[in-house]
């Protein structure tokens, strides 16, 4: 098969933004007539690569995992917290499933639900507006035995704001009609992660059992841990009581809704909570009837129900061009080798057929503003033999070196990996012309661009939020599209954005006359190409 553009080069340069000119944007202050004349030639366009367009929340910074992702899938793969939230945004939320199989159960069996999860604004480990959606969600379906499990945070926010988050936790339960505080436990306790199990069991007794400290006002109880010098984070597993006996426990029948969306604090009671043969402690009593569900997946085959379960990859750009039976090379060095191949590939480790992979090891030094070229001229020799040798219909290159060396807060040194990246992107850009091909330069995130932070006047070693270019070079494009996408000079830090990263698959694949899947979900830049 042959394509209407061979070999198409993907080359993601990390860390590689857009800003303006700046003694803290080292692209800007580097020399690079290969780009520069580049830009005067062939379409140019800006996409957004942080925040939302890349499915991170909104302002986040951009980064090289979630960048590859993006790039290599085609469309945008929210991460957990933004893909909640959004689903409350646009009312989704509230005819989610297994959110309405798990409460038509309660219906029927006249029986609990248990809202468990730490709220708190952080958004970190979870976030306390998904907490009140889910006790919007009863009082939507007529439910009034809804109680409320309380993990305070301490950490991801003040170490004494959990008195406040309490206090508005009440109000709300108040406003919506649903709800009732039946527990308060420090996330010390509820989300261990380091195998202290005695902690998980004291979280555990109080939820389950009932057993731990009494008390009868959940702000009071707070207060007094205050007064003992127990803060948020370490608050021992608390127990509200009515009459002497305990508001609420999780019994077989009640449906428990676990609403942390990250994984890795909230595995070991979810695992005390569900399996059948869980042994770390003692467990006097096994839910068996009872429903677990959890927001995301915090571990496979745990007997639970997951209202979002993680978003598949269907059809990656390798796997389009692999169904074609076109062969393929995927090349970085060490620093970036997983994101040009498991990242790109949609989170698959093995490469598919047809797929060749070029590793280059990155030096042994301990920082790279040591040697800024990195490793990036012996990476452009292996793929230019690569690409002479004509087969393959694509290749995924990416250069690490604005990221890496971005990375050292080294001014001076990053602005002589942009130089050495310069080069390379001379030398692959001369061999696919030769070879009458087509080469897509873009990045995955800033970095490069944004040294100095512009608040503080300090050095910066961060990602930044910025857009980042799409270069596209090819000889054969059509004279309108080249002079509507010509950058205006030098400076394309006034370029708006009309794409994101999502978009870069499509365009690849319309550009070299290959069908774009029902599963990409980003945009053709250049429709008319």
């Amino acid at each position: 098969m042959t394509l209407k553009r061979q070999p198409a080069v993907l080359v993601v340069l990390d860390g590689f933004g857009i800003a303006p000119p700046s003694q803290g944007n080292a692209i800007w202050m580097a020399k690079t007539p290969v780009l520069d004349r580049l830009l005067e030639l062939y379409p140019t366009v800006a996409l957004q690569a942080s925040g939302e367009a890349v499915g991170l929340p909104w302002g986040e910074m951009g980064n090289s995992e979630v960048g590859h992702l993006t790039l290599g899938a085609g469309k945008v793969l929210y991460q957990d917290l933004p893909r909640i939230t959004r689903a409350i945004s646009d009312q989704s939320f509230f005819s989610n499933p297994v959110l309405l199989q798990g409460l038509d159960q309660v219906r029927q069996k006249k029986s609990r639900v248990h809202i468990l999860g730490m709220f708190s604004p952080a958004g970190v480990h979870s976030l306390d507006e998904h907490g009140y959606a889910l006790l919007e969600l009863c009082q939507r379906q007529g439910l009034n035995r809804v109680f409320v499990h309380v993990i305070l945070d301490g950490r991801d926010s003040p170490y004494n704001s959990g008195l406040g988050f309490v206090e508005h936790l009440q109000k709300k339960i108040q406003d919506i009609g649903a709800g009732r505080i039946a527990t308060v436990s420090g996330r010390y306790y509820a989300m261990d992660r380091d195998s202290h199990w005695e902690r998980t069991a004291a979280a555990y007794q109080a939820i389950v059992l009932g057993q731990g400290p009494p008390a009868t006002d959940p702000l009071e109880a707070i207060r007094a841990s205050y007064a003992a010098g127990i803060f948020d984070e370490q608050m021992v597993p608390t127990v509200m009581t009515d009459h002497g006996q305990p508001v609420a426990v999780v019994d077989d029948h009640d449906v428990l809704i676990f609403f942390n969306f990250r994984a890795d604090r909230a595995r070991q009671l979810t695992k005390a909570l569900a399996l059948p043969g869980f042994s770390k402690f003692q467990r006097p009593i096994y839910l068996r009837d009872a429903s677990i569900v959890t927001m995301t997946e915090y571990e496979r085959d745990l007997p639970v129900q997951v209202a979002w379960p993680p978003e598949r990859v269907i059809e990656p750009l390798a796997k389009v061009f692999s169904d074609a039976g076109l062969r393929q090379l995927h090349a970085a060095e060490t620093e970036k080798y997983a994101h040009v191949t498991y990242f790109f590939n949609g989170g698959t480790e093995n490469a598919w057929p047809g797929e060749h992979r070029v590793l280059v090891p990155s030096p042994s030094v301990p920082s790279y503003d040591a040697k800024p070229a990195m490793s990036a001229r012996e990476l452009t020799g292996q793929v230019i033999g690569e690409l002479n040798s004509g087969q393959y219909a694509l290749a995924v290159v990416n250069f690490a070196n604005p990221d890496m060396v971005g990375h050292s807060g080294n001014i001076p040194a990053t602005v002589e990996a942009v130089e050495v990246v310069d080069g390379c992107i001379g030398e692959i850009v001369d061999a696919v012309r030769s070879l009458h091909g087509l080469v897509m330069i873009t990045g995955d995130h800033g970095n490069a661009e944004a040294k100095i932070d512009a608040q503080t006047g300090a050095v910066s070693k961060e990602h930044s939020a910025n857009p980042v270019p799409l270069i596209v070079v090819a000889d054969d494009l059509p004279v309108d599209v080249v002079q509507r996408y010509r950058a205006p000079s030098r400076d394309i830090s006034s370029l708006v954005p009309i794409g994101v990263l999502a978009d870069v698959a499509p365009t690849l694949l319309s550009l070299v006359g290959l069908p774009i899947p029902a599963d990409m979900t980003g945009h053709n830049l250049f429709p008319s190409v």
